[in-house]
């Protein structure tokens, strides 16, 4: 069998200032959207909007960084930053947010909490330790 020499390279897809699209787009790497963009845009890497860039929908993403106007669904499972020209309204899911002074937000947040579901098997095992050394 023989290998394949191609080297996986980061995959950046861009949508310029003055492009309009409207419809679905599904990314293996990173977005960044610097037009005007109405559907939904789920991408495995990190999605940029710019300070032109206009998205009405839906957002799905490992990381995000959001410079210009949002109105949508959005799910970042890392971190969503929202830079002070961002104008975001919607539903959020994010694991971090950051929200710098001047940016505009409106809507419900709700973080997630990986974290916890990794420590809570640990906190049970120590529970039981602890009951058996006192018995």
């Amino acid at each position: 069998m023989a290998k394949s020499n191609e080297v996986e390279s980061p995959v950046i897809n861009l949508i310029g200032n003055g492009t309009m699209i409207k419809g679905d787009i599904q990314a293996n790497g990173d977005m960044r959207i610097d037009g005007s963009l109405i559907g939904s845009v789920h991408a495995k890497g990190k999605v940029v909007i710019g300070t032109t860039g206009i998205v009405e929908g839906e957002i799905s993403c490992a990381s995000a960084d959001f410079s210009g106007t949002v109105k949508a669904k959005i799910t970042v499972s890392d971190l969503l930053i929202l830079k002070a020209t961002a104008q975001v309204t919607g539903e959020l899911k994010v694991g971090k947010l950051a929200i710098e002074p001047g940016a505009k937000y409106s809507g419900n947040c709700t973080m997630q909490d990986a974290g916890a579901r990794i420590h809570q098997p640990t906190m049970i095992v120590n529970e039981e330790k602890i009951k058996q050394a006192t018995t």
